[in-house]
């Protein structure tokens, strides 16, 4: 423990769940490398998915027990204006679990229940979410710099994070479902990213600490092109979000040296499901399209992002025995909402 944070549990917020995804997206990707490097692929998938579900049901009780002995922390989670989006990555996690446990046909009964509360978690954090918007709160205050401290690429887990449902819905004869889900998702992924452009150019960059979240935006385009895949569309429309990913892979990308220059924080694990998603889609086109290049992309792909996650956890447990990560954050000045 920490001696100078003693309660390092406060801390726990749900930001937290995006370890989760990052271990389940990366599950996901070896396991779409199966066709092409066999039964060892499989294992590892095998491996990493259940590291992801141990990780997700230490999280869940700390998550609780957070909430017995620090409901005022997680009052706080819920009002603050870039904190409160991470909420939806609990949800998300749960749908990635039950994807992972579908693609490996494990524990049917179990999937389809993690997958039905991902599913109605994930649709009631996206009404709350976006009610806020709606609210008359202080956000509006003469300071207009205000209003846009939320804006971030956070914003896409709980507004655009609906796409991921598809992933494991469609498999569970759930296609309406899902496909009402994707709708939602497709339809205001254009709007968090113009309100992103906006904010960036009009108002200023983000602080530094936040700014590895721009490799969130490499997800909508990775996980909507899965979709495509999955309910049976040409494979052209996914081919056409791959191409959206490659870009805003190259465009963040360029970014990557100076957003990771800055001590080690958890917000640099919002690379690691964005490019394990783009890394599963590489590897489904290339096979519905029989292309030995993108085959090629997908397993340099797949070595780069074994990597990143990889050395992410590595950062993460020292990050925990030095008590760095389970402390006060520290954030740019923002003001608060009713949640």
């Amino acid at each position: 423990m920490n001696a100078a944070h003693p309660t390092p549990l406060k801390f726990l917020h749900p930001g937290w769940f995006t370890l989760v995804m990052g271990l389940s997206g990366l599950a996901l990707a070896w396991h779409a490398a199966g066709p092409v490097l066999g039964p060892w692929a499989e294992g590892s998938a095998l491996v990493i998915g259940a590291l992801a579900a141990t990780v997700c049901v230490v999280l869940l009780a700390g998550s609780l027990r957070r909430w017995q002995r620090h409901p005022e922390a997680l009052a706080e989670d819920l009002r603050h204006p870039v904190r409160h989006a991470f909420v939806a990555a609990i949800p998300v996690a749960l749908i990635l679990l039950a994807t992972w446990l579908q693609a490996m046909g494990l524990a049917r009964p179990l999937a389809q229940a993690l997958w039905w509360i991902g599913s109605i978690g994930q649709l009631s954090v996206t009404v709350w979410a976006l009610g806020r918007w709606l609210a008359p709160t202080v956000a509006h205050a003469p300071d207009a710099q205000s209003l846009w401290n939320g804006i971030t690429p956070v914003l896409y887990i709980p507004v655009v994070g609906n796409v991921v449902a598809p992933l494991a819905g469609v498999g569970f004869e759930h296609a309406l479902w899902s496909a009402v889900h994707f709708g939602i998702g497709v339809f205001f992924w254009p709007v968090v990213f113009t309100l992103l452009v906006a904010r960036r150019l009009a108002h200023g960059p983000m602080p530094p600490r936040l700014q590895p979240t721009w490799f969130i935006s490499l997800a909508p385009a990775a996980v909507v092109g899965l979709c495509v895949l999955r309910f049976g569309w040409p494979p052209g429309v996914a081919a056409a979000m791959w191409g959206v990913g490659l870009f805003m892979l190259l465009w963040v990308g360029t970014q990557a040296r100076r957003y990771f220059a800055q001590p080690f924080a958890l917000p640099f694990w919002a690379v690691s499901f964005p490019l394990a998603a783009f890394t599963a889609l590489t590897f489904k086109l290339a096979a519905a399209l029989a292309h030995p290049g993108l085959q090629l992309a997908a397993l340099g792909l797949l070595a780069l992002v074994s990597v990143v996650i990889a050395a992410l956890v590595l950062a993460t447990i020292k990050g925990l025995r030095q008590g760095t990560l389970l402390a006060p954050e520290p954030v740019a000045p923002v003001v608060t909402a009713a949640p």
